[in-house]
């Protein structure tokens, strides 16, 4: 049976994004998106925050376009699918990780702090 996997997130940035190029000259930008959710303890019934760290990768233009206009603690909306990495360290332990690859990126808030790069459409423009 085929599967279908599709993730939306939407959070603040915790660093500015880090553009890279593969050896074949594919810009890739990545960045880390914290996801807050409000959430209840079992045992007193109190709130408490529950916070998920993110890493996420864009790709192409999607990744230029990241690059030059987001910023650390600027809201999006990330659209993509999850995909582990996996790896053994130098102690030859199996190490794993989940990462977010965007397909589409979309810069939220309305408002613009004066070192903000401005986005080509400050509404939300999806990349």
């Amino acid at each position: 049976m085929a599967g279908y996997q599709m993730v939306i997130m939407v959070g603040n940035l915790t660093k500015d994004p880090e553009l890279r190029y593969t050896q074949s000259g594919t810009p890739v930008a990545s960045f880390t998106v914290a996801v807050n959710r409000q959430g209840k303890k079992h045992d007193a019934g109190e709130a408490k925050d529950e916070v998920l760290f993110m890493p996420v990768s864009a790709w192409n233009k999607t990744a230029e376009i990241c690059a030059e206009h987001l910023k650390k603690g600027r809201p999006v909306l990330v659209e993509g699918f999850l995909r582990e990495h996996t790896w053994q360290n130098p102690e030859g332990q199996e190490r794993s990780r989940i990462e977010m690859t965007a397909n589409r990126v979309q810069f939220l808030g309305g408002g613009r702090r004066e070192e903000d790069a401005p986005a080509p459409d400050d509404s939300g423009v999806p990349f």
